[in-house]
């Protein structure tokens, strides 16, 4: 089998974990918000998704566990922001703003 021009299993390993995590339609959305909003906090995202708030937290914690998101206080919310390059990368493409 020629292998010639396959990326390293490495890189397809770390990517193909990436997306997977961010593949689930709840997760994709969160991202999409988070991407979009100023100051995006749980209340903000599961209000705009009507999903419950438990919800919601729990596809936060996946993507924070999985360093695609982060997140700080401000005052008395916690405010998300995706710090994945690559994923950023694709949901700025998704809004078509590349």
């Amino acid at each position: 089998m020629n292998t010639e021009g396959v990326c390293p299993d490495s890189i397809i390993n770390e990517y193909s974990k990436k997306l997977k995590v961010c593949g689930h339609p709840v997760r994709l959305k969160l991202l999409c918000l988070i991407a979009r909003k100023d100051d995006p906090c749980v209340t903000n995202l599961w209000t705009c998704l009507g999903e419950s708030q438990p919800v919601i937290s729990q596809h936060l914690a996946v993507l924070k566990e999985n360093g695609v998101v982060d997140s700080h206080i401000k005052g008395n919310k916690r405010i998300y922001c995706i710090v994945d390059d690559f994923m950023r990368e694709i949901i700025t493409k998704m809004h078509g703003e590349a």
